[in-house]
């Protein structure tokens, strides 16, 4: 294994226990005891493991089910409305190639993720949004009507909605607007500028960072990050992606949170287990639990 494909090491522990608001266990190399076992050495006792697709979300809430320390999101991804409903000849996905099965199967998809959210240790419905990075205009409707479903679906079962917002931050937001959004609202992997924060705080929309907070270009982010009221901000892995520097391109998984909550601690000007502390009590409000 090269350097650069090896975990990084184990980061100095937090001494104020943390959430990874949202990660994706399925997708890391390991075994679910593994990842929990080292993010527990560092301080990370609690992690939302985030469905996005059927496959996924079952799995996710079978594994919240069998560990007390994880919970689950269900969801299908907005990337995944628009292949089951046109087709994925290429295989892009997990899934490999598939036909299109128009609307008949997405509504079957939203059926199960219904079905799933009701469980009680699935406490988020997402990560569902838009994403017009990969998705071309031929799959917005499907997008589009995928995320009112699952606003729906949350607001019925009472359960955090879970947000994915890839270059979509107006249409995102006006969804949101025209349904209405659930009482709990989470932007994972957060995205907008400090303008769009200031719009989110009014809302009280959660904003949760990733470890591309500590990336040189992303200045914005950070400045999102220094006008976000402390109380709705929350820290994320979403690993196996956007691992945070020094070890950008390496594999991210929840014990790299650290990381991130001392990048945090420094945009806010606050030592780092006054962060941990806002960001462990505003996870378990934003998940209820």
């Amino acid at each position: 294994m090269s350097a650069k494909d090896a975990p990084p090491p184990l980061p100095e522990p937090l001494l104020v226990e943390v959430a990874d608001s949202h990660t994706h266990l399925d997708m890391q190399s390991g075994t679910v005891e593994e990842a929990l076992t080292r993010a527990a050495a560092v301080g990370v006792t609690t992690v939302v493991q985030v469905g996005c697709d059927v496959k996924g979300s079952r799995w996710a809430a079978e594994t919240a089910e069998r560990y007390e320390n994880v919970h689950a999101a269900v969801a299908l991804h907005p990337n995944e409305a628009p292949r089951i409903v046109l087709g994925d000849p290429d295989g892009w996905s997990r899934q490999g190639a598939r036909d299109a099965g128009g609307d008949a199967a997405l509504d079957d998809a939203l059926a199960e993720i219904d079905r799933l959210a009701a469980l009680p240790h699935v406490l988020g419905v997402g990560e569902t949004g838009l994403d017009f990075f990969r998705t071309g205009p031929e799959g917005m409707a499907a997008q589009e009507r995928s995320f009112r479903a699952h606003i729906e679906i949350a607001k019925r079962h009472g359960k955090t909605l879970v947000i994915h917002d890839r270059e979509a931050h107006a249409d995102v937001l006006r969804v949101l607007d025209e349904e209405g959004a659930p009482e709990r609202t989470v932007f994972h992997c957060y995205s907008g500028d400090a303008d769009m924060a200031g719009i989110c705080a009014d809302k009280g929309y959660y904003m949760s960072f990733a470890g591309n907070v500590t990336f040189k270009n992303a200045q914005p982010l950070r400045d999102a990050l220094a006008v976000a009221p402390l109380e709705l901000v929350l820290v994320e892995t979403d690993a196996p992606f956007l691992t945070p520097a020094p070890f950008r391109g390496r594999p991210n998984a929840p014990y790299l949170i650290p990381v991130t909550v001392r990048a945090m601690a420094e945009v806010r000007g606050i030592d780092e287990n006054a962060m941990a502390e806002a960001l462990a009590v505003n996870t378990a409000r934003a998940f209820d639990y």
